[in-house]
């Protein structure tokens, strides 16, 4: 069935930040993300998604996942989408490297951005009829660049305390996530696209 490999994927996320957040204080502190460690445990370009900060913060990311998995379901996204989001995560850390005085990061809604990237370049590229997918991905990906683009994120600090938050937001994160998606889903069509002409050569060479 068609997002079902997109589901697993939001599954994923939602249960891994769930076991992190049960862990105890010196086990998170050694999944978040810090830019120093970024390649001598690249491990935590992960683990530092899973990783937040309050039970707001759980709660809410916990949502986007539930928001962004229904998403793709409805969409009928296919284990191609669901692995370009899996790309996406890691990445969406690796591309904090642009600042380093972010020196600690935590939480999921960088990947959830990925996730909703990935999405939308998805349904922009369906042929069903009337091109219905097309234009709900074309009103989120304006809705998700209008977000981001609002939320200035190559401008100012790193982090920022917003109304109604009692954590730092890192809207670069949500930036890096978007651009993750799309290069994410960029490197897994090359891929398919590459693996598929190989078929096809060897069947050809075989005929």
């Amino acid at each position: 069935m068609r997002g079902r490999a997109w589901m697993l994927v939001a599954l994923l996320l939602a249960t891994g930040s769930l076991l992190v957040w049960v862990q105890p204080p010196g086990v998170q502190a050694a999944l978040q993300w810090r830019p120093e460690l970024a390649w001598r445990e690249p491990w935590r370009a992960f683990s530092a998604a899973l990783l937040h900060l309050s039970p707001q913060h759980l709660i809410a990311n916990l949502a986007g996942c539930a928001v962004v998995g229904l998403l793709g379901l409805a969409a009928r996204l296919t284990w191609r989408e669901a692995l370009a989001w899996l790309l996406a995560w890691p990445l969406t850390q690796f591309g904090l490297l642009i600042e380093p005085q972010l020196e600690r990061f935590g939480g999921l809604s960088g990947v959830l951005h990925a996730g909703v990237a990935v999405a939308v370049i998805a349904m922009l590229r369906a042929r069903a009829a009337h091109g219905r997918e097309r234009v709900i991905g074309l009103v989120v990906g304006i809705g998700l660049l209008a977000k981001v683009t609002a939320e200035r994120p190559l401008s100012g600090p790193p982090l920022r305390h917003w109304d109604g938050w009692n954590i730092a937001i890192a809207p670069l994160a949500h930036l890096t996530g978007l651009i993750a998606g799309v290069v994410a889903s960029a490197v897994i069509a090359l891929a398919c696209a590459l693996a598929a002409r190989g078929v096809r050569e060897r069947q050809r060479r075989r005929a």
